[in-house]
């Protein structure tokens, strides 16, 4: 009896986690702006989840059976990508992100410009 106890305590425990974090919890829902920029949040969510129980000693015939779980979760927002005017940016909102995404994130600027300067050049050949 002692194994469907612990059994039910942590199924309706996970199913708590379950109802609280789902994948629109990592990638929210777009909003767009009248400008019809796009905005779409990005979070990170961590947990931790424990539980326990044990059959009671008692005299009585009937399954004694005491026991408890728990459970924390931390969700942070860590970005934006917007989505404006057909370019998309990662906004990233944390101070120690990692050199290598903001790389990627200048990678389209970087090619503008080289554009532009070529283009110009070309310009000026004509």
């Amino acid at each position: 009896m002692a194994e469907n106890n612990l059994e039910n305590l942590v199924k309706s425990s996970m199913d708590k986690i379950h109802e609280m974090v789902d994948c629109q919890t990592v990638v929210g829902q777009p909003v767009v702006t009248a400008d019809g920029t796009t905005i779409i949040p990005v979070s990170k969510i961590s947990f931790g989840f424990a539980s326990g129980g044990s059959d009671l000693p008692t005299k009585s015939a009937k399954d004694q059976f005491g026991g408890g779980s728990g459970a924390g979760i931390s969700i942070t927002p860590i970005a934006f990508i917007t989505i404006s005017n057909g370019d998309v940016k990662l906004l990233q909102l944390t101070m120690d992100a990692a050199p290598s995404n903001s790389a990627i994130n200048m990678v389209p600027e970087v090619i503008d410009k080289i554009t532009d300067f070529i283009s110009k050049k070309k310009g000026g050949e004509e």
